[in-house]
């Protein structure tokens, strides 16, 4: 994952503690997702597409208002292609998201997630004329395709232990049990 450039997989700490992200909201369950978090006592940083934070700002607001964090994942989220974009096209989606996330709450995102993860030649540079770092993870359960919460669980604990990242998803139906059943397990 480390190409041409530090990726931030894992984070100091000798706590027993994860960094838990959630991409490709803000959605409709947004509010679903923040109440079950609050339920079970949990922070994350959601990173956002920036094209669905301009259509719901507001979510945008409550994600920041419930005490968690929001972060970049490209204005459109070009899965297929963000890996061989240009410099031109790399800038033009960090930026649409930034402005995005500034102009719903005011912020300017500190971290920038790759859509799939994947990231090429021209994501360092960008990020470092932004002021920026790629973040990675640790674990993740693969629940963008994955529907099965103990399937998802299975795959994410035996990479968890203090420090590391644990990517989730948002906007798919099976989202809230995925995110209930890894939070369970991790408690």
């Amino acid at each position: 994952m480390q190409w041409f450039g530090p990726v931030v997989t894992r984070f100091a700490t000798d706590r027993k503690e994860a960094w838990l992200t959630v991409d490709d909201g803000p959605t409709e369950d947004t509010h679903a997702v923040l109440d079950l978090f609050a339920a079970h006592q949990v922070k994350a940083t959601f990173f956002v597409k920036g094209e669905l934070a301009e259509r719901h700002p507001e979510l945008v607001r409550a994600i920041l208002d419930r005490g968690h964090s929001v972060a970049n994942h490209s204005q459109t989220h070009p899965s297929g292609s963000f890996w061989c974009a240009l410099p031109g096209r790399v800038a033009t989606e960090i930026d649409g998201c930034n402005r995005a996330l500034k102009a719903a709450a005011g912020i300017a995102p500190r971290w920038f997630r790759a859509p799939v993860g994947f990231k090429n030649p021209a994501v360092h540079p960008a990020l470092s004329k932004r002021g920026m770092r790629l973040i990675g993870w640790t674990a993740r359960g693969f629940d963008a395709v994955v529907s099965d919460p103990e399937q998802v669980a299975a795959r994410i604990l035996p990479d968890v232990c203090p420090g590391a990242i644990i990517v989730l998803h948002q906007g798919r139906d099976h989202s809230l049990r995925v995110l209930e059943r890894v939070i369970v397990a991790l408690e």
